[in-house]
């Protein structure tokens, strides 16, 4: 992404620091590798030093120096509080509700937020391959989630390839027939604005719009007849803190990369 109209910061850059906005501080985040966890560990050394990041590998109140590459890199047990099996990360944390916040990303989601993580294209002629891993588990048992991920029509899609984890399910109460403890997606975050589930139909709804972007744009990058919030807001740009901080981090994790590559 380049920085548009001279406002100093990317799509990118303002898509993780909206998301990280989103996160309290003291809050228990089980936290997914990539955009999700740039936004997590941007929150912690900002506004949230005391959130409680879990990852997925065992590691609870991991504190990484760098971004992780995996659920299963080092840098997530060099300074996490404690780290346990995985059995009991999603028996004692998750399903037991310890865990405040479910923080992830995916390949697609349609307009109730339920999530693809799975496969692009038809199951038996798949044309991209991914994994849920402990995406289903979240999404179904954390008190809340925060979804994360670039606005596009292949993204945001009228219909899923494949189901890998049950956000709003068909709309309304049809989650609660599902028994699940959470109570879903609360807000998901583009790099064009945020949109929040309508209370009733649990659509999602655009409810505001980061500097720069458009109504058109979000409903041309959008797979269904996109709904407007009628009063619709505008993101707070980014603090030069909130840039500093979270360039600092993206630049000691190329560097902690390159190092290991030479």
């Amino acid at each position: 992404m380049t920085e548009g109209e001279g406002r100093g910061y990317t799509a990118d850059e303002m898509m993780t620091v909206a998301a990280s906005r989103e996160l309290n501080d003291g809050a228990v985040c089980f936290v997914g590798i990539g955009l999700p966890s740039q936004a997590a560990n941007l929150a912690r050394l900002t506004h949230a030093p005391e959130c409680v990041l879990i990852y997925e590998s065992g590691t609870i109140g991991a504190k990484p120096e760098v971004l992780p590459l995996s659920i299963g890199d080092g840098e997530l047990a060099e300074h996490a509080d404690s780290v346990v099996s995985v059995p009991e990360i999603f028996n004692y944390w998750l399903q037991a509700g310890r865990v405040d916040v479910g923080f992830l990303g995916a390949a697609q989601i349609d307009r109730f937020g339920n999530l693809n993580t799975t496969v692009v294209g038809s199951y038996g002629g798949r044309r991209c391959a991914c994994r849920g891993g402990g995406c289903p588990e979240i999404a179904a048992s954390a008190r809340e989630v925060i979804i994360m991920l670039r606005h596009s029509p292949r993204a945001f899609v009228d219909e899923l390839a494949f189901v890998t984890s049950v956000g709003h399910r068909h709309g309304g109460d049809s989650r609660r027939e599902l028994g699940y403890a959470g109570a879903g997606p609360a807000v998901t975050i583009t790099d064009l604005g945020v949109l929040r589930p309508d209370l009733e139909t649990k659509e999602l709804t655009l409810t505001a719009l980061h500097p720069g972007s458009t109504v058109e744009e979000a409903r041309e990058a959008t797979g269904w007849e996109l709904r407007v919030a009628e009063e619709l807001g505008t993101t707070e740009p980014p603090t030069e803190e909130e840039l500093r901080v979270l360039r600092d981090l993206k630049s000691r994790t190329e560097a902690a990369r390159k190092e290991t590559k030479a």
